[in-house]
Formats: C-alpha cells, sequence, structure tokens
C-alpha cells in the first residue's frame, strides 16, 4: 500500500503550523517498512491532487477550524469532512476540501483522512507554536500513529529521537539544515 502523510499548513502563521511540523516530527523521529512517502504539505492547492490520485492512503495533518475546545483532535475520513461547512475557514483548508471535492468526481481517489487539531491562534506572525499547541503535539501525534496501527502501516521509533522544540528551531532556522551549501541531517 502507497501512503503519504501530508503535512498541511502555513508556519509563518503561528498554530497553523503544526501540521507541517506533525510531519516532521513524524518523518525524524520514525522509520517505516511499508512505502510511505512524507511530505511537507505548506500550502499545496492542485498539487495535492497527485496524492489523492496516485496513493492508496493519505493522511493529512493539518489545524481544523472547529467551534470545540482549543487541543480537541479529530479524525474525519475525506467522505465526513466534506459534509462539514464550517470547516472552510483558512486558505489551506478551502485548498484540501477543493482537492477532496474535485478528486470524487474521478475514477480514483485515495482513502483520505485528516487528522486536525483545534488551533489557539493562527493569526499572529510567529514561527512557533502556542503553549497550548505544543503541550497537545504528543497527541496530534499519537493520533496519527493510531492511523497508521489501523491502516496496518508498519513502523519504529528511532533510537535517536527529536523533540518538538527540535522541529520547531529547525524551521525557525532553516540554515541550520545547511553545511558547507550541502542539506545534512539535523545533528543537535
Amino acid at each position: 500500500m502507497k501512503t503519504a502523510i501530508i503535512g498541511a499548513g502555513t508556519i509563518i502563521y503561528q498554530d497553523e503550523g503544526i501540521g507541517v511540523y506533525a510531519s516532521r516530527y513524524i518523518q525524524e523521529n520514525f522509520t517505516f517498512s511499508d512505502d510511505v512517502t512524507l511530505v511537507d504539505g505548506g500550502v499545496l492547492g492542485f498539487l495535492l491532487m497527485t496524492y489523492y490520485q496516485e496513493y492508496d492512503k493519505v493522511i493529512i495533518l493539518d489545524t481544523i477550524t472547529m467551534k470545540d475546545e482549543v487541543g480537541s483532535i479529530y479524525n474525519l475520513p475525506s467522505e465526513q469532512l466534506l459534509g462539514l461547512g464550517s470547516y472552510k475557514q483558512t486558505a489551506h483548508e478551502v485548498e484540501i476540501i477543493e482537492m477532496l471535492e474535485i478528486c470524487s468526481l474521478l475514477e480514483r481517489m485515495a482513502e483520505i483522512n485528516i487528522i486536525g487539531i483545534v488551533p489557539e491562534d493562527i493569526e499572529s506572525v510567529n514561527i512557533g507554536l502556542s503553549d497550548a499547541m505544543k503541550n497537545k503535539f504528543d497527541a496530534l501525534i499519537n493520533a496519527a500513529l493510531a492511523e497508521l496501527d489501523a491502516s496496518g502501516i508498519q513502523y519504529k521509533r528511532n533510537s535517536h529521537m527529536l523533540s518538538l522544540d527540535d522541529i520547531l528551531q529547525i524551521y525557525a532556522n532553516p540554515q541550520s539544515e545547511f553545511k558547507d551549501g550541502y542539506q545534512t541531517n539535523y545533528q543537535l
């Protein structure tokens, strides 16, 4: 089974980047036995169609605009997400839904789940997360891992784990990944 884990969101708007950070966290801290592609989705727009059509399973990690307690986590299959009119609040939420609507009319579409967390702040311009999102980050990761487990996707934790703070540092200081003009693995 060909699987994509896509971190959606815009990292410059505080908590809206949590999906991108979660995808990177999983990429850095887990090794997959199965065919799994991890994607820094940012705001992919029409490029989402590639994943929706060419993969068997797609997990999108994102914020979700719901009237619920900050940090509440939802795991919504695409069919259920399409029925939530209140979801389309931000630009990337609109893009995700529009691509789902288009792909649902085509012959083939992946099994898609959105694992979304209700954010505290998606308006402040700041690379990082609010304390509320930092406190709920492990719960978001655990929800993603539970979806992988439910799908039968095999993985293991790496012996050296990067923390959420390490991941946030990578995005706050992108040059930390490069040495002499070449990308390197992040080392503490």
